[in-house]
């Protein structure tokens, strides 16, 4: 049975509450829920629905990366969101960081997130760089 290994990086931002960054267990990477931290003031990014997106989008990056990932790596993401008629703008970015073979995906509008926050991201990524071939 492959370990479990928190990932931990301060390119993104520290957790706010009693959860990792991402649980690592052998190549699947479960990512936690990101929103719009600036990684380097740990202070919530305004502005944009778009700003919002690149940052959480960003802050995904980093969490991957530690774990010798990318988000070619994803295979499923959720993304929260407090106001769908923003939800094509969102789409518009996200679909610059996904690529040309986007992960599996659902959207759900939500009533509030944490800090105010009007979107949040939370993905599921197989690295094969980390599968271990003896399990």
């Amino acid at each position: 049975m492959p370990q479990k290994k928190v990932i931990y990086t301060d390119k993104a931002p520290a957790p706010v509450g009693p959860y990792s960054q991402a649980i690592q267990v052998g190549p699947w990477l479960f990512l936690s829920g990101q929103i719009a931290i600036d990684p380097t003031t740990q202070q919530g990014v305004g502005g944009s629905i778009e700003e919002q997106t690149e940052r959480v989008m960003e802050n995904l990056r980093a969490v991957l990366e530690a774990a010798g990932g990318s988000l070619e790596d994803l295979v499923q993401v959720t993304i929260y969101i407090k106001d769908m008629g923003l939800f094509p703008r969102v789409n518009q970015v996200y679909a610059r960081y996904v690529g040309a073979h986007p992960p599996a995906r659902v959207t759900v509008a939500v009533a509030d997130l944490p800090r105010g926050a009007d979107i949040e991201v939370a993905a599921v990524a197989y690295v094969a760089s980390a599968a271990d071939p003896t399990q």
